[in-house]
């Protein structure tokens, strides 16, 4: 089934990475026949061709580019999709799939976005979560077009002890440190303020070994949170390694994940956390508190509240090893029940074909 798949990115994130891995998977699919459209610098051009997809260009400058719109139309015509798949704000915006075109529009949401003006001219609509579906539900979308999709990411092989040493080598990490790792856009919204005061809240060695903290990512932010570490006296113990293209050895050469955001929807970084065997503590996002159960696959804490971060995060690395790792193996069993790539692809597969064959 062709399919044509319309992101209108400027930048390189969380919503980008899936894409990628979505549309990739599709073509692995031989049922399927994914076709991407992008922006001419978009950041996903690059990878997108490294992994075989020619993309179409339209240059999306703005959710009212009316030429774009028309492009955007012109290549439904010529291509014919039967799912023409948008995703955020702006690719849906301009997205209005041609009368009698025999293509369904599809509208992913990752977000608890507003839906008028973005998102109601679509046929049917995505949520990566149920908290999500009921409120794209509660918004006046016909819950029979409203689908529950999940996102998935690729499970990584548990890196050797000789490994993980060479992981924490490269990062400047002493072997016997304790090392929290978070990762993102470096945006107010991901909390990373809140990690650093909760950071400076708890001790500089438990159990004799001392504590670090590596905060991956890039963003405007990045000077601020660089001043606030100082201000508190961290500085010397935390890492900034930059936007990571590959963050396989970071999370490697970790102990436990923490995901400090103010707003996350779904969480990918709890899901990559799960996918390389490392225990999560989230704070009670809606995605947080969807995949976590407290004290089952992890630990939720508070929003805004850096001391009970700090105190969530110390009492567990404090219980241990054999702790850390009941909760890493409890986080991967939710990851391979709910979260697979053959789960995920199953279910746009299935849903493509009630789309298209089925109707209402």
């Amino acid at each position: 089934m062709r399919s044509l798949h319309i992101i209108g990115s400027r930048q390189f994130g969380g919503a980008e990475n899936f894409f990628l891995r979505l549309v990739t998977a599709l073509k692995s699919d031989p049922r399927q026949d994914p076709l991407v459209v992008i922006r001419p610098r978009s950041p996903l051009r690059g990878p997108l061709e490294k992994a075989g997809f020619p993309p179409f260009f339209v240059p999306m400058r703005n959710g009212w580019d009316l030429f774009s719109m028309w492009q955007i139309r012109r290549l439904i015509r010529e291509q014919k999709p039967r799912i023409v798949q948008t995703y955020m704000g702006r690719g849906t915006r301009l997205t209005r799939v041609p009368e009698n075109s025999g293509a369904v529009h599809v509208a992913r949401l990752g977000g608890y976005y507003k839906i008028d003006g973005y998102y109601r001219h679509a046929d049917a609509w995505i949520g990566n979560t149920r908290g999500l579906c009921d409120y794209l539900v509660k918004q006046g979308l016909p819950a029979r077009r409203v689908f529950p999709v999940g996102n998935f990411v690729p499970v990584s092989p548990a890196p050797t002890a000789e490994e993980r040493t060479a992981c924490r080598r490269e990062i400047g990490l002493p072997e016997d440190a304790w090392a929290l790792f978070t990762l993102g856009r470096l945006i107010a919204i991901k909390g990373f303020d809140e990690l650093l005061q909760a950071f400076s809240r708890m001790p500089e060695a438990i159990g004799g070994r001392p504590l670090y903290l590596v905060i991956g990512g890039d963003g405007p932010l990045r000077q601020n949170l660089v001043d606030l570490a100082q201000s508190l006296g961290v500085e010397q113990r935390v890492i900034w390694p930059g936007w990571l293209n590959d963050p396989d050895p970071y999370f490697h050469a970790a102990d436990l994940f923490v995901c400090p955001s103010r707003v996350e929807t779904l969480g990918n970084v709890i899901l990559e956390a799960w996918a390389h065997g490392l225990p999560a503590v989230s704070t009670e996002t809606p995605g947080g508190t969807e995949l976590i159960e407290t004290g089952e696959n992890g630990l939720l804490t508070p929003l805004e509240d850096p001391e009970s971060l700090a105190g969530t995060c110390t009492e567990l690395l404090g219980q241990g090893a054999a702790v850390l790792d009941r909760l890493a193996r409890k986080g991967r069993e939710t990851l391979e029940r709910h979260h697979t790539r053959e789960a995920v692809i199953g279910a746009y597969r299935e849903m493509y074909d009630q789309l298209v064959h089925r109707g209402d």
